[in-house]
């Protein structure tokens, strides 16, 4: 496995690759990938509040660690159980302005 970056700025998508152990990801997966890179910064930036993503050094594994699970659940409900996605689930709830 590759070293793992230490700013958030410096994550490419064949260090996700790496990082899921993806030897030789197909241009879908690439694809998939480099999207799941975009949502993960926006998701930390949107549930944080900060814009510098490389002030906080932990914000490193957080993009693997969503990444990953973005890619392991590509899926609404998983393995057919009727629990929702977490990472689906807990993006939308933190845009919804309907709990009151």
């Amino acid at each position: 496995m590759a070293e793992i970056s230490v700013k958030v700025s410096d994550i490419t998508v064949k260090d996700i690759a790496d990082y899921i152990r993806l030897a030789e990801p197909s241009q879908e997966d690439t694809n998939f990938l480099t999207k799941c890179l975009e949502i993960a910064k926006a998701y930390i930036k949107s549930y944080t509040g900060i814009e510098d993503l490389d002030s906080q050094a932990e914000f490193v594994i957080c993009v693997y660690i969503l990444c990953q699970d973005m890619y392991d659940n590509r899926s609404r409900y998983i393995d057919g159980n009727p629990q929702p996605n977490k990472t689906f689930d807990t993006i939308l709830n933190l845009h919804c302005g309907n709990l009151i």
